[in-house]
């Protein structure tokens, strides 16, 4: 879109804005005194999903209501606001601005909500967690904490990749994420609330197994299952094996699934680094065994995270609070040595 547009002025005549200007600001806030909050969710719900049918049926709405919706918008403001291309709905430059201030605008009242139930002496509302796929193994131990200690607060948790979830945190779908390394291309608040290990597995009937001070030589030429290249366990796996010779040349199988890395391993198909918390149930009944390498574990840590371009609501607080003083009711228990 043009950084230049053309649009109707209060006496009829054609005016030129330039795009986030303060002429341009000032026609799009006295447009925008006729535009409803439902309009801007509307809008909202477009830019999260792509395409209309599948915003109204988040809003659950019709596909006519918020495509009508978006044409008062556009024509409140005076601009185009999406692209209707064939393979969805893209915002605009202007679409963006709008967006912006929409989301700013759903923050500030939820932030709004959070503090005047604060004042009430009541800690009640809604938080939305986005948590890599490790977090799966305490992650009902930890609701069903918080809960118990939160009651009046509802906790929504969506696991997926960290790339999903670090999007999440970008198109701010989340209020907090929870992972084992924070990016470094979004600006975030960080608070560690405890620890996990790195470890290697294999079969129990693996030679190495029970050996003592494993080298990297001895494992460098082993078939490796690991996760995908975006993963932080991945990436812990690469650097630690980087200084071993040869590496390079050694078999690697991808998945992106921790469940299918221990069925792999436990089919002997080889060996897998993984979090020791995933593969704790497996040890314990002798279906993987840890391998004793010279190095590992490595200790790795749990962080919260959350943008700090947003206001850390009482709810937020209340769920970060928790996560790093309760860590002990739900976090695993490192596997015996």
């Amino acid at each position: 879109m043009p950084s230049i547009v053309t649009t109707l002025g209060p006496d009829g005549a054609k005016v030129n804005f330039n795009l986030f200007t303060p002429a341009l600001s000032f026609f799009i806030i006295e447009a925008m005194k006729n535009i409803s909050f439902r309009q801007l969710r509307s809008l909202l719900a477009i830019e999260s999903h792509g395409k209309i049918v599948e915003a109204a049926k988040v809003l659950r709405l019709s596909a006519p209501a918020v495509t009508l919706q978006l044409k008062q918008l556009e024509a409140e403001a005076g601009v185009r606001l999406f692209d209707r291309m064939a393979h969805g709905m893209y915002p605009t430059e202007a679409g963006r601005a709008v967006l912006s201030a929409a989301r700013d605008i759903e923050d500030r009242l939820q932030l709004l909500s959070d503090e005047l139930n604060a004042f009430k002496g009541i800690k009640r509302g809604r938080i939305t967690v986005g948590a890599v796929s490790t977090v799966r193994y305490f992650a009902s131990a930890m609701q069903n904490a918080f809960a118990n200690e939160f009651p009046d607060i509802d906790l929504d948790l969506v696991i997926d990749r960290r790339t999903e979830t670090i999007e999440r945190l970008k198109k701010r779908t989340i209020d907090i994420a929870l992972v084992g390394r924070p990016p470094r291309d979004i600006s975030v608040r960080a608070a560690i609330f405890g620890e996990h290990s790195l470890v290697i597995v294999a079969p129990p009937h693996h030679p190495l197994v029970g050996r003592h001070d494993v080298s990297k030589a001895d494992i460098v030429q082993e078939h490796f299952i690991v996760r995908g290249t975006d993963s932080s366990t991945r990436i812990s796996f690469e650097r630690f094996m980087a200084d071993v010779p040869g590496r390079a040349a050694s078999p690697i199988t991808e998945m992106e699934l921790v469940e299918d890395i221990k069925r792999a391993v436990m089919v002997d198909t080889g060996l897998a680094f993984l979090a020791a918390h995933s593969v704790a149930d497996e040890v314990r009944a002798g279906k993987l065994a840890v391998l004793d390498v010279v190095g590992l574990p490595i200790r790795r840590q749990w962080f919260a995270i959350s943008r700090t371009d947003r206001a850390m609501t009482p709810v937020m607080a209340a769920f970060q609070d928790f996560l790093t003083q309760r860590s002990g009711q739900f976090l695993p228990e490192a596997l015996p040595a």
